[in-house]
């Protein structure tokens, strides 16, 4: 089966600005993809090249196969993407909207079904008949992800889908798209709520001023943490820890700190006894692993914003 997206080689240069580095990867068909990095990493640059919007300097990518330059009507039919952007044409309707979308890709009125399914799929039916400049922020989101999917591409590119939207519309919103991908669909996210990466993805890209940082399954990622934390409310407020505990400290909150421990050299015992024998009483403890929030952190020097 060939890959549903393939980045070979690729840089992307805007004069002495390096925006993207010999990047190398690839997404198998029916994967759920997390594509990340800090703001100014390269990433809508990247998706910018695979949609054929930009072109890069050197290197090749392909979509199911079809290379984007070369075959770009292939590459294009094959691929949706909802842009960050909320971009909105001021003189359709809802319905007028898609429509025209679809026939950007040689559909006709033979795909109207699908738009009126997507109409009622994303929650659209009352506004259908709406000029899209009336519409909210969430409803527009809708409307994107409609365009992206109106000619029914087997690879969907989601640019910060869920930013700015509230906690209702996220639910439906990414309800909508785990259906999508258990029909198969090839899922490409970019997303600042890691916690959304975490839950969703099976495979995760970080890129890091324009460099790919790390490529590897979820679960591999956070097993290369090698390090868990320890959470404790003290039962009064201490300035004067041991220097063992400061040395493992990474927050502290009033009378509640966080130590980070090194899995292969530390004891949550031994520190607990530490601060039993300096008199430092707590009411209460919790340990935890680390999340993808820390790995991104670790492999980016902290540069999540």
């Amino acid at each position: 089966m060939i890959p549903a997206i393939t980045i070979s080689g690729v840089h992307k240069d805007y004069g002495s600005l390096k925006a993207l580095s010999n990047i190398d990867l690839v997404v198998k068909q029916g994967m759920f993809f997390g594509l990340l990095g800090p703001n100014g990493a390269g990433k809508s640059t990247l998706i910018n090249i695979m949609a054929g919007l930009v072109s890069a300097t050197k290197g090749k990518v392909e979509i199911m196969g079809y290379d984007v330059n070369t075959q770009w009507r292939q590459a294009r039919q094959s691929i949706g993407i909802v842009p960050q952007e909320l971009v909105t044409d001021p003189f359709f309707t809802v319905r007028e909207m898609l429509r025209l979308q679809s026939g950007y890709f040689g559909k006709g009125k033979e795909n109207h079904r699908w738009v009126d399914e997507l109409i009622g799929i994303l929650g659209l039916t009352d506004k259908a008949e709406e000029n899209l400049q009336k519409l909210s922020g969430g409803m527009k989101r809708r409307v994107l992800i409609a365009q992206a999917l109106v000619h029914k591409p087997d690879v969907l590119v989601l640019d910060e889908p869920t930013a700015g939207v509230d906690v209702e519309l996220r639910k439906v919103l990414w309800d909508f798209i785990k259906k999508l991908h258990n029909n198969g669909h090839t899922i490409l996210l970019t997303t600042h709520y890691l916690e959304e990466a975490e839950s969703l993805c099976e495979q995760i890209a970080i890129l890091d001023e324009g460099k790919l940082a790390a490529l590897d399954t979820k679960e591999r990622l956070l097993e290369r943490f090698p390090y868990s934390f320890l959470s404790l409310h003290l039962k009064e407020t201490n300035d004067s820890l041991p220097e063992i505990i400061k040395s493992k400290l990474v927050s502290m909150n009033g009378n509640k700190i966080t130590l980070k421990l090194n899995k292969k050299e530390d004891s949550a015992g031994s520190l607990l006894e530490v601060l039993f024998h300096s008199n430092i009483r707590f009411t209460d403890l919790r340990t935890y692993e680390p999340g993808l929030e820390e790995v991104f952190d670790a492999l980016t020097g902290g540069k999540f914003d």
